[in-house]
């Protein structure tokens, strides 16, 4: 089969043939790929930034959301079937340790995360297991589903723990309405009755904010924290989520946010660097994101088979991996760039 492996950091990846995966364990699943997202990890992942934490063997297939039908299945699998379309959480995970007993599967002391540290889904079929697998109506479509696998569940995931800090008369930032920030802006529009900011350096990417439940855009153009300071009478959001936090847009986020109130890290890259007199004194939060949950997955394919949260995409062949990963790297894809085997 066709693969996109990276066979060294600082280097493109290139599409190899490798073999087909196949089933080894009770309850592993083959996917036939139908959709595989481009993330802004991925350019991390090729700048070795992931390295020191996932000690992937090189060379390896990346790709981390993923959607398809179901190819093969073990011997003990039971919630799906030959031929079902499924959107996959993006760590196949053990359902033993205290992390997944406690509902926070995510942080699974025994799961991998193909694309990361193991081949991912950017090929034409991927190995993964069962406990991975969200079923959706054999309608929808992977390619227009597959970067809500890891963008979309890391946005919500953010958004849903953000919830109790957002009643009516509160106030959202969103830094960033890119990929991650449109998917953003649209579960604050649904889940929320927060008044919702969105802040951007790219007028295309506000206009399409504002069609997604943006109530008012702010151009980043080196006044942007001023502006959110006026639109909240000079006190900052409840929340901000920053879905950039790189190249400046982490200290504006904290700088934007209110006395008493929450700014959410889901982008990186960049550095927080705060006084901690600066903290204590106004009692802000700083909140950490990654990924989601598998419940939380499954709870925004609700929402998208709802019509209630769209993925606004770009598709490419397989074999034209490099030009998207330039495009995405170039900021020429508005929403998420999407691999079609």
């Amino acid at each position: 089969m066709k693969a996109v492996r990276l066979h060294g950091y600082h280097q493109q990846p290139v599409v190899d043939d490798v073999p087909e995966p196949v089933v080894k364990g009770p309850l592993d699943v083959v996917v036939k790929i139908g959709g595989a997202g481009v993330c802004r990890t991925d350019l991390h992942i090729i700048e070795g930034q992931w390295d020191a934490a996932m000690h992937p063997s090189l060379p390896y297939t990346i790709g981390h959301e993923n959607a398809g039908w179901v190819h093969e299945i073990g011997s003990a699998v039971t919630n799906v079937q030959v031929g079902d379309t499924v959107i996959l959480h993006p760590t196949p995970t053990c359902g033993l340790c205290q992390a997944c007993r406690a509902g926070n599967d995510m942080h699974c002391s025994n799961s991998s995360f193909p694309g990361l540290d193991s081949d991912g889904g950017m090929a034409e079929y991927l190995l993964t297991s069962a406990r991975a697998c969200v079923k959706l109506d054999p309608s929808t479509r992977p390619q227009d589903v597959a970067a809500l696998a890891d963008a979309g569940i890391t946005a919500y995931h953010a958004v849903r723990k953000a919830i109790p800090l957002l009643p009516p008369g509160t106030t959202a930032v969103v830094i960033g309405a890119g990929g991650l920030g449109h998917i953003g802006v649209q579960c604050l529009s649904a889940l929320t009755a927060a008044r919702i900011i969105v802040v951007d350096r790219n007028p295309e990417a506000l206009k399409l904010a504002e069609q997604l439940g943006a109530d008012v855009t702010v151009v980043a153009d080196g006044k942007q924290v001023e502006t959110v300071l006026e639109l909240t009478d000079g006190s900052g959001a409840h929340v901000v989520l920053d879905f950039v936090a790189e190249q400046g847009a982490e200290q504006d986020g904290f700088a934007m946010t209110a006395p008493g109130g929450s700014y959410f890290v889901i982008g990186y890259g960049g550095q927080v660097q705060i006084p901690t007199l600066d903290i204590i004194s106004t009692e802000r939060n700083i909140v950490g994101n990654i990924v989601g949950t598998f419940n939380e997955l499954a709870e925004l394919m609700a929402l998208a088979q709802a019509g209630k949260v769209t993925l606004h995409t770009r598709t490419y062949p397989l074999d034209a991996a490099a030009e998207a990963v330039a495009d995405l790297d170039a900021g020429r894809v508005r929403g998420r760039a999407i691999l079609v085997p």
